[in-house]
């Protein structure tokens, strides 16, 4: 069945502009609640033999201790992993002391650790660089790797058109985080950073596979004009895309479901940014393509 997949072009690009905006307006009102990776602090995980208390109570039995500004993230059934300010081994003992009563309750110390302010903004900066040579290094080999195709769109503007996508697929995401992180202390940790990494990664495969064929079409000259180039490309790779990205999305919703609690923060930013990426090699980078050749007409 051949669909024209770029008439309601307009339409793709209403949705992602309120996704987009919604996103932005997220990030500018609440930020990102960064894990003391980047902020610097200390990570205390414990487990209880026995029933854990709730979050209030293991928080009224830390009061009288000063923790800075204390987060208390239950894990499984049992166990708690405590986020806090960087504390020395003399606190770090007080407050097992606290949460085991005086050894009344059986508590048992999974990992303790402990990173100070200038490690984690040396992190930030190191992570920004990180993102911003990936990215600049996407734009330059689509430019390359399309060279043979500078008409009628110049290859440098799929590479622009990919970054665009890329910018999607990752801030949508990052709203969500910034929306969890206000309302359920999401925190935004290295996992967390590499999955926004292989969301990037990942979108650009799905991107290029539609470019891709988009290019052999045009040295076919496949269809009549460039409109109808690409709608032809995109009807001949919908079924590869769709089920590249399900099968996909089974692994990481199996992650999510099964994998234990650590990795849940990880599967659902996969889950976010993969389904975003599926939908903008499709229904965005495609008629962008379309859009920016018929504006420079």
């Amino acid at each position: 069945m051949y669909v024209n997949f770029l008439r309601y072009r307009k339409i793709y690009y209403i949705f992602s502009g309120i996704l987009i905006g919604g996103s932005i307006l997220s990030l500018i009102v609440f930020g990102l609640n960064f894990g003391i990776e980047f902020t610097g602090g200390s990570l205390l995980e414990l487990e209880y033999i026995e029933a854990r208390p709730s979050n209030q109570d293991i928080n009224q039995s830390l009061s009288d201790l000063d923790l800075g500004s204390l987060s208390t993230q239950p894990t499984d059934e049992k166990g708690v992993i405590l986020r806090m300010r960087d504390i020395d081994e003399k606190t770090h003992q007080e407050v097992i002391q606290k949460l085991s009563k005086d050894g009344e309750i059986a508590i048992e110390e999974k990992r303790f650790e402990s990173i100070g302010p200038v490690v984690g903004q040396e992190l930030k900066d190191k992570i920004k660089v990180v993102i911003v040579v990936a990215l600049i290094s996407i734009v330059l080999y689509i430019a390359f790797a399309f060279r043979k195709v500078q008409r009628p769109v110049s290859s440098f503007r799929y590479g622009i058109v990919t970054l665009i996508a890329l910018f999607h697929d990752v801030l949508i995401p990052l709203g969500v985080l910034s929306i969890l992180g206000r309302y359920y202390d999401f925190q935004v940790t290295i996992p967390l950073i590499a999955a926004l990494l292989a969301i990037l990664g990942y979108s650009v495969n799905d991107t290029v596979i539609v470019f891709d064929r988009i290019r052999e079409n045009l040295l076919k000259r496949v269809g009549v004009s460039f409109e109808d180039t690409v709608n032809k490309s995109l009807n001949q790779t919908l079924s590869r895309s769709i089920n590249t990205s399900f099968t996909t999305l089974l692994v990481v919703f199996a992650i999510f479901f099964f994998g234990g609690y650590t990795l849940k923060d990880f599967s659902l930013i996969m889950i976010i940014g993969i389904s975003a990426g599926a939908y903008s090699s499709i229904f965005i980078a495609s008629p962008l393509l379309v859009s920016w050749h018929q504006k420079s007409i």
